[in-house]
C-alpha cells in the first residue's frame, strides 16, 4: 500500500459491500466506511482534522516502515464520536486551546496511542462518552495530559503522561474515571486533580512521581479511592484534600516529598489503610480545621527527613491511628487547639527524637494500649484546657515518661514507664492530672516528681527501683493514695498523721501516701516542706551552722589582688545588712537584688567569691544555707522538648537555700540558636529567679564579652540582677604571691632569687587564650614541685632545705 493512502476494507452484512479500497486521505476513507468497517493506514504524516462518527476500526498498518501521523495545523487533530477502535496512531496537535483527541460520545477503545502533543490537553474525554484507553502514552508540556470532564468516565489502562505542563491527570465536572496500573510523572502543578461535587476517580496500581507540585490534589467535595498505587519525589505536598474532599488509600505508599506528606483540611476526611507514609521534609500528616479527620488502619509514618512533627492535627481537626506505627521522626503526634482530638489504639510510637504525643492548647489526646519507646518524652499535657486520657500504655527507654505543666489536666491509667533516663511522671508549672494504677521502674530520677503550685491525684500507683527516689512532692497541692514503693515505707506530710504515720486519706491539699507498713523507726516522721517518697531513704542531713560574716570576709580579703571586685562585693553587703537593720527598726529597706553577674576570664576566682558570697549571705541570715550549686549548660539543658525545664528546675532545687552558679551563662544563648533549647533554660530559670526570689542567689558568669552580648539579647535576664562585677586579669606580682601561698601552704620554701625568677617567667608568659590566670600560678607552682621531686629523687642523702626549697632551675619552660 503506497504511503498516504487509506485501505478500507469493508465489513457489510451485504455480500456487495465485502471489498476493499484505497482512498487518498483519512476524510475519504472515513466518508466510505460504515460501522464495523476496518481502515488501515500507511505510515506518513496526515495533516487532517478527523471526526469519527461511525463505529469503525481506525489503526496503523502492520509492520509499516514508520509511524502513522496525524498532525494537523491547528484544531482537533482527532475527536470521536462513536464507539471506534483507535489503535497504533501517533497524535500531534498545536493548538493551544483545543485537545489533542477529544472523546466526545460512545464507548470508544484507544489502544497503543502516542500523543506528542502541545495542545490545551492530550485526551479530554467529556459528556456521555465512556472510552476505555489502554497502553496509550501522552507527552503535552503545554497543557494537562488527560482531561475527564462534565459528566464522563472511562477506564485508563497501562497508560503513561510522560510529560506535562499542567495537571496531569485532571478530572472535574462530575466526572469519574477508573485508571489502573497508569504512570504519570513530570507533570506540573499536580499529578492528578480532582474537583467538583459529584466528581471521582478510582486508581489501582498506579504511580505519581516527579511532579512539579502536588501529587494529588482532591477539592471541592470530590472523591477519590486509591489502591496499591504510590506518589513519591513531589516538589509541593504530597497529596492534598481540600473543602469537604474524601480520600481512600489502600495500601498505598507516599514518600520522598519535601513537604506534607497528606495535607488536608475545610472538611475533607482521609481514610487509610495498610498504607505507608515516609521519607517526608515536614508532616506526614497534616490535618487542620473542625470537621477535617484522618483515620488511618494498619499503616506506618517513619523516617521524616525534617524537624517536623509525623503527626500534626490542630484548629478542630480529628485523627484516629488504630494499629499503626510512627517511628524515626523529631516528634510523633502534636495535637493543638480546642475541639483537635487525635484517638491512638493499639499502635507503636519508637524511636522519635523529641516527643512521641503533644497536647497544647485546649487539645485533647486518647491513647489506649499503645507503646511508646525511645523517645525523649513519652507524652507532653502542654497547658490549660489541653487533657485526655492515656490508658494502658507501655513507655520505655525514654527521657521523661509524661510531663504535665501549665494547667494541663489528663487522666492517666494503668500506664508503666520503665527505664526513663529521668523523671517516670513530671508535673510542674501549675499542672493538674490524675494518675491511676501507674507504675515507674528503673528510673535514673524520680519516679512521680510534682514542683510547687501543682495539683495533682495519685492512686494505687507504684515506683521501683528509681534512683533519687519514688515520689517528690510539694507540700501542698498532691493527694496521693494507697502509693507504694519498692522499699514498702510509707511517709506523710500531713502534720497530724495518726499512729500508722498515715493521714486521712484524701486530705485535700496534702501530700498523703498509704501503703505497706513502713520500717521500725520510720513510723510517725514528718518529712520537711519538700516531701521525697523514695521509701526507706535516710534523713537529710542537718544544716551546718554558717561561719561568722567577720571569718568569711578575712577570707575575701585574703585573696590575692581581686581589689575592686572586694571593693563590689562589700559595698553589695554594707547595703543588705543596713537594709535588715532598717527593717528591724521598723524603717523601710531599699530593695537590693542580689543576683549578679561575673564576667572575666578563667581563674580569676569567680567561683570562689560566688562560694565566700553565698556564705556572708547565710551568715546574715539574707540565705538559709549559703552553700553553691555549680552548673553549666550542660546541666541544665536537655537533648529534647521538656528535659531542660526538668533540668533546669533541679539544679534550681538542689539551690535553695544557697548560690545557683551558672558558668558560661552566655552558652545557653548562642549566637546561632536554631531549634537550640538553651533558650528554654533561660526562661525556666527567670521563671523561678522570680517565683522564688528569696529562696536562692543566682550567679551568672562567663567572658566579658559573651556575658555582654548575652545580656543584651536576654533583656528579660539582666533585669533580674543588681550587678555586674568584672573579675580582672592577675599582674605577674600577684601571680607570684598566689604561688608564695601555696608554698606555703604546701610546706615549700622559694630559695633565693626565685621569686625574681617567677616573677621574670609571669611576665613573659603569653597572655593568650590558654592563659588561666589563678589556676596557670597554681599550675605552675604544681609544676615547679614534679621538678623538684626529679631533682632530690636523685640524691642519696637529702636534708630539710633539699626537701623544701625551690630553685628557678625547678621553672617549666615558657610555652
Amino acid at each position: 500500500m503506497a504511503q498516504g493512502t487509506v485501505q478500507v476494507t469493508h465489513t457489510g452484512t451485504s455480500r456487495w459491500r465485502r471489498r476493499t479500497g484505497e482512498y487518498p486521505s483519512l476524510a475519504a476513507a472515513l466518508e466510505a466506511a460504515g460501522d464495523g468497517d476496518v481502515l488501515t493506514v500507511a505510515p506518513g504524516t496526515y495533516r487532517e482534522n478527523l471526526v469519527l462518527r461511525r463505529a469503525v476500526t481506525l489503526r496503523g498498518a502492520d509492520g509499516g516502515a514508520g509511524p502513522v501521523r496525524i498532525a494537523p495545523p491547528d484544531g482537533v487533530p482527532l475527536t470521536v464520536r462513536a464507539s471506534v477502535t483507535l489503535q497504533d496512531l501517533h497524535i500531534e496537535g498545536q493548538d493551544m486551546a483545543a485537545p489533542a483527541v477529544l472523546v466526545e460520545d460512545g464507548t470508544p477503545e484507544l489502544l497503543d496511542l502516542r500523543i506528542m502533543t502541545r495542545s490545551a490537553a492530550g485526551i479530554e474525554v467529556r459528556g456521555s462518552a465512556r472510552p476505555t484507553v489502554r497502553r496509550c502514552t501522552v507527552d503535552n508540556p503545554a497543557g494537562v495530559g488527560i482531561a475527564v470532564v462534565d459528566g464522563a468516565g472511562g477506564v485508563f489502562e497501562e497508560c503513561e503522561v510522560v510529560c506535562a505542563g499542567q495537571a496531569g491527570v485532571s478530572v472535574h465536572g462530575g466526572a469519574h474515571p477508573r485508571l489502573e496500573r497508569c504512570r504519570v510523572h513530570h507533570a506540573s502543578g499536580a499529578g492528578i486533580t480532582v474537583t467538583g461535587e459529584g466528581s471521582g476517580l478510582e486508581g489501582v496500581g498506579c504511580e505519581v512521581y516527579e511532579i512539579k507540585g502536588a501529587g494529588l490534589r482532591i477539592a471541592a467535595r470530590a472523591t477519590a479511592h486509591l489502591t496499591d498505587s504510590s506518589v513519591h519525589r513531589t516538589t509541593a505536598d504530597g497529596i492534598t484534600l481540600d473543602t469537604d474532599a474524601v480520600l481512600t488509600l489502600s495500601d498505598c505508599d507516599i514518600h520522598d516529598v519535601p513537604e506534607n506528606a497528606v495535607d488536608l483540611r475545610s472538611r475533607s476526611v482521609l481514610t487509610l489503610t495498610r498504607s505507608t507514609v515516609r521519607r517526608f521534609g515536614r508532616n506526614g500528616l497534616s490535618v487542620w480545621d473542625p470537621g477535617t479527620r484522618v483515620d488511618a488502619d494498619q499503616c506506618e509514618i517513619h523516617d521524616s527527613t525534617g524537624d517536623y512533627p509525623a503527626v500534626w492535627v490542630s484548629d478542630g481537626a480529628t485523627a484516629v491511628l488504630d494499629a499503626c506505627r510512627v517511628h524515626d521522626v523529631p516528634d510523633a503526634l502534636f495535637v493543638l487547639d480546642r475541639g483537635s482530638r487525635v484517638d491512638v489504639v493499639d499502635s507503636d510510637l519508637s524511636q522519635v527524637r523529641n516527643t512521641a504525643v503533644s497536647v497544647s492548647d485546649g487539645a485533647t489526646a486518647q491513647l489506649d494500649d499503645c507503646r511508646i519507646r525511645e523517645a525523649s518524652t513519652g507524652a507532653w499535657f502542654r497547658d490549660h484546657g489541653s487533657g485526655g486520657t492515656l490508658n494502658g500504655c507501655a513507655i520505655d527507654a525514654v527521657q521523661t515518661g509524661v510531663i504535665v505543666t501549665k494547667g494541663a489536666d489528663p487522666m492517666i491509667e494503668r500506664c508503666v514507664v520503665t527505664n526513663p533516663a529521668e523523671a517516670g511522671f513530671y508535673v510542674s508549672a501549675e499542672g493538674r492530672g490524675s494518675f491511676v494504677a501507674c507504675r515507674v521502674t528503673g528510673s535514673g530520677g524520680y519516679g512521680f516528681h510534682v514542683t510547687d503550685g501543682c495539683r495533682t491525684a495519685l492512686r494505687r500507683c507504684r515506683t521501683e527501683r528509681c534512683a533519687r527516689g519514688g515520689y517528690e512532692f510539694p507540700e501542698e497541692g498532691v493527694v496521693a493514695e494507697e502509693c507504694t514503693g519498692d522499699e514498702s515505707a510509707v511517709r506523710s506530710s500531713v502534720p497530724d498523721a495518726g499512729p500508722g504515720g498515715t493521714g486521712p486519706a484524701g486530705a485535700a491539699g496534702r501530700a498523703v501516701l498509704t501503703g505497706a507498713p513502713a520500717p521500725a523507726g520510720l513510723l510517725g516522721t514528718v518529712p520537711g516542706p519538700r516531701t521525697t517518697v523514695p521509701a526507706a531513704e535516710p534523713a537529710a542531713a542537718p544544716v551546718a551552722e554558717p561561719r561568722p560574716s567577720k571569718d568569711v570576709l578575712g577570707e575575701l580579703d585574703a585573696l590575692v589582688g581581686l581589689e575592686s571586685v572586694k571593693h563590689e562585693v562589700r559595698t553589695l553587703i554594707n547595703m543588705i545588712e543596713v537594709g535588715r537593720r532598717r527593717q528591724e527598726a521598723g524603717l523601710k529597706a531599699a530593695s537590693v537584688r542580689r543576683h549578679l553577674v561575673f564576667t572575666g576570664n578563667p581563674g580569676t576566682g569567680k567561683t570562689t567569691v560566688a562560694r565566700l558570697y553565698g556564705e556572708i549571705l547565710a551568715s546574715l541570715g539574707v540565705l538559709e544555707r549559703g552553700h553553691l550549686v555549680e552548673v553549666s549548660r550542660v546541666d541544665l539543658v536537655g537533648e529534647h522538648i521538656g528535659s531542660t525545664a526538668i533540668r533546669t528546675q533541679e539544679a534550681f532545687d538542689r539551690a535553695r537555700g544557697g548560690v545557683l552558679f551558672v558558668d558560661e551563662a552566655y552558652a545557653l544563648s548562642p549566637e546561632d540558636s536554631g531549634r537550640d533549647f538553651g533558650r528554654e533554660a533561660i526562661d525556666t530559670l527567670v521563671k523561678l529567679m522570680e517565683d522564688h526570689r528569696d529562696a536562692v542567689v543566682v550567679i551568672v558568669a562567663g567572658y566579658t564579652a559573651e556575658m555582654e552580648r548575652f545580656l543584651t539579647v536576654n533583656p528579660g535576664v539582666a533585669s533580674r540582677f543588681s550587678r555586674t562585677i568584672t573579675f580582672g586579669d592577675y599582674e605577674p606580682e600577684e601571680l607570684l604571691r598566689i604561688v608564695g601561698q601555696q608554698a606555703d601552704e604546701h610546706e615549700y620554701r622559694l630559695a633565693p632569687g626565685t621569686d625574681e625568677a617567677l616573677l621574670t617567667y609571669f611576665t613573659k608568659l603569653p597572655k593568650g587564650p590558654a592563659f588561666g590566670n589563678g589556676r596557670t600560678a597554681r599550675q605552675t607552682f604544681e609544676s615547679m614541685v614534679e621538678r623538684h621531686a626529679g631533682r632530690v629523687a636523685a640524691l642519696t642523702e637529702a636534708s630539710t632545705d633539699d626537701l623544701t626549697l625551690l630553685y628557678p632551675e625547678d621553672l617549666p619552660d615558657l610555652p
